[in-house]
């Protein structure tokens, strides 16, 4: 099998089992996310079928949305990928991906995960780049709506340098959640190509909260 026909294969199957999805973690989602890394890639010594299947993949069941529960994401990408005969190394790797590339697991004190690759560092800028700008704030307040959380409290404090399992119980209001992850995204790019991508949604974004704050005082 080839790569355009693995790569068809592996969007109709994600495209199913993302269908009625929250908006922030649905098909379109993984549809930016695989724009965006075949774009950084470009000039990169990477392997193009790792990428697209990590990005592809990357989502496949996020784990907010299984009880919290990390294995549930990894375990149906491989059952798939080795159900399509894709090679165990190719495998292995998309896999690693999955398992590493979410903000949280930076969040973690035990240093760097034991194995990096170009290919996780190209995926996890593409899907850092959806948390910033115009679509980043979409996302934030959709999924913050979804959960039923407050847009902004003054009187809640924006807590910062949390654990991963802080990051993951926070019910915070969505303003909050600039300070804690989106603003923070700009300096963790890996690649010199996701890093100027990145600057111009960090701007839009602090941007967006001057006019906010200002709507809130209404003083515009």
């Amino acid at each position: 099998m080839n790569y355009q026909e693995i790569i068809d294969q592996t969007t109709v199957f994600v495209q199913e089992k993302l269908t009625g999805a929250e908006g922030g973690h649905d098909w379109f989602h993984i549809q930016r996310v695989f724009s965006s890394a075949k774009q950084i890639a470009k000039g990169e010594n990477a392997n193009e079928l790792v990428v697209s299947l990590g990005a592809l993949l990357h989502d496949i069941a996020d784990a907010k949305f299984h009880d919290g529960d990390e294995t549930v994401g990894p375990i149906i990408a491989k059952e798939f990928l080795d159900s399509i005969k894709v090679e165990k190394e190719i495998v292995d790797h998309v896999i690693h991906i999955i398992n590493n590339i979410s903000f949280k697991n930076s969040l973690l004190n035990d240093g760097p995960a034991k194995f990096d690759s170009k290919e996780l560092q190209i995926v996890q800028d593409a899907d850092r780049l959806d948390a910033m700008g115009a679509i980043g704030i979409a996302r934030a307040f959709n999924y913050g709506g979804f959960k039923n959380r407050e847009m902004y409290n003054p009187k809640i404090e924006p807590k910062l340098n949390m654990t991963k399992e802080e990051y993951k119980k926070s019910a915070a209001p969505t303003i909050n959640h600039f300070y804690e992850k989106l603003l923070l995204l700009q300096n963790k790019m890996n690649t010199t190509t996701g890093k100027k991508m990145a600057e111009e949604r960090h701007n839009y974004m602090l941007n967006f909260l001057n006019q906010f704050y200002k709507e809130w005082k209404g003083e515009s």
